[in-house]
């Protein structure tokens, strides 16, 4: 975001939630958009940014069976591999099995032992873990996370089980969309045409960018996205391969994880 484009969006977020009026906010912010004073991605921004403690830990978060972990024995040799072959600066330590997170290890905390002895036990530098309910909702959790000073945390299931992790770019991506860094493998136009006539979407690509591109109109009142578009048909997020339609375009879910659609083929219903 361009700077003057950022105070700019700053000074209406001051006055939004600054307001007197006794409208709803999400009234306020629809309405500052029919002004023009918000760009649609400012609005959108803003909504997840209010419905932030509608959504729960375990919608967002890494599942236990996507984990990369290193055991409470492992030594800063295998640990530094991990990090080396996933592109993550923090990895969750247990004891025996998942079930048993017992610290977190962060990258810059290996580097002076790196230089003294590689084969040290990690549990010298593991730091607390940070645990939450799977129902922690996610206004608390970017709230205990800037309390605490932590970037991850584990999430627990009801009976006090490993189910999976959130980190704060989790959190993050719930406001912004889709945090993409150097390890992330470089992903195609959101929007394209294909030979059959039918439309390879990206999940986040929002609803006024398809009528705009596309001429594709499809109307809701409950999502900006495409994905969220077909999660609202499903009632839920779909998994790969699965099909949905409307009065107009069938739907194929073509990449999707836990926490939302990934991509999409849009198709028109045959007459």
């Amino acid at each position: 975001m361009e700077e003057g484009s950022e105070s700019r969006l700053w000074s209406m977020i001051r006055k939004i939630f600054s307001s007197r009026c006794d409208a709803p906010l999400e009234e306020i912010i629809l309405e500052a958009r029919e002004e023009g004073e918000l760009k649609n991605e400012e609005v959108l921004m803003l909504l997840n940014i209010l419905r932030l403690h509608e959504k729960q830990a375990i919608e967002i978060m890494v599942p236990r069976t996507d984990l990369i972990c290193a055991e409470v024995n492992d030594t800063m040799r295998d640990v530094a591999m991990m990090i080396i072959e996933s592109g993550h600066s923090r990895i969750p330590v247990y004891r025996e099995n998942k079930d048993h997170m017992v610290g977190i290890i962060h990258a810059k905390d290996l580097l002076p032992y790196m230089l003294k002895d590689k084969d040290a036990s990690i549990s010298e530098i593991m730091r607390k873990p940070c645990f939450m309910p799977a129902t922690k909702n996610v206004r608390q959790i970017l709230l205990d996370f800037q309390n605490q000073k932590v970037h991850l945390g584990i999430v627990l299931d009801e009976y006090g089980g490993t189910s999976g992790i959130v980190t704060l770019e989790d959190v993050l991506e719930e406001i912004v969309g889709e945090i993409e860094d150097e390890y992330d493998i470089p992903r195609p136009q959101e929007i394209q045409v294909l030979q059959d006539g039918s439309f390879y979407i990206s999940g986040r690509t929002h609803l006024d960018d398809l009528k705009n591109e596309l001429g594709i109109e499809i109307v809701s009142d409950q999502v900006e996205t495409a994905g969220g578009y077909v999660c609202h048909l499903a009632g839920r997020v779909p998994a790969k391969g699965e099909e949905f339609s409307d009065e107009n375009f069938r739907y194929t879910v073509e990449e999707a994880n836990t926490k939302n659609i990934q991509w999409l083929t849009i198709r028109y219903l045959l007459r």
